[in-house]
């Protein structure tokens, strides 16, 4: 797993949208990089709503918020549009951003990971546990 003061591997893979997107396209602003297991489940969609309901707060502190997971672009956007998710969700249905970052379970969903990256795009934090403890992390770093 890429450990606090590595680089934050750069990464392109498709958006809810399906369009193309990268991570070093968010360069010299903090980023909160989350993986979780499965669109629209239940742990999923607290920590989703959490940081959607934390986004306004981060935004001004200027943190942008990336979600993660092995769902395909349909799947991410239906949850998108569902819970009114206003951040970008990558569907990394190759596994192979899930695979970068160390973080593909043994069934072959992301683990609950979050990585929050510097600005010059060095991961200053690993959190793992409870969706809770993402967003108590979250607002502890950067709010």
């Amino acid at each position: 797993m890429v450990a606090t003061g590595q680089p934050a591997p750069d990464f392109e893979a498709p958006n809810q949208d399906g369009a193309p997107f990268r991570l070093s396209s968010l360069r010299g602003r903090s980023v909160i990089l989350y993986f979780y297991p499965r669109a629209d489940t239940p742990g999923c969609t607290i920590e989703a709503k959490g940081f959607r309901d934390l986004l306004p707060d981060l935004t001004k502190k200027g943190v942008a918020v990336v979600g993660v997971s092995t769902d395909d672009c349909p799947d991410q956007k239906a949850f998108a549009q569902k819970y009114g998710l206003p951040f970008t969700l990558v569907a990394d249905k190759s596994k192979n951003v899930a695979g970068q970052y160390g973080v593909l379970g043994p069934h072959g969903a992301a683990k609950r990971v979050s990585f929050f990256v510097d600005p010059k795009g060095t991961v200053v934090e690993v959190v793992e546990g409870s969706p809770d403890t993402h967003l108590d992390r979250a607002r502890a770093r950067f709010l």
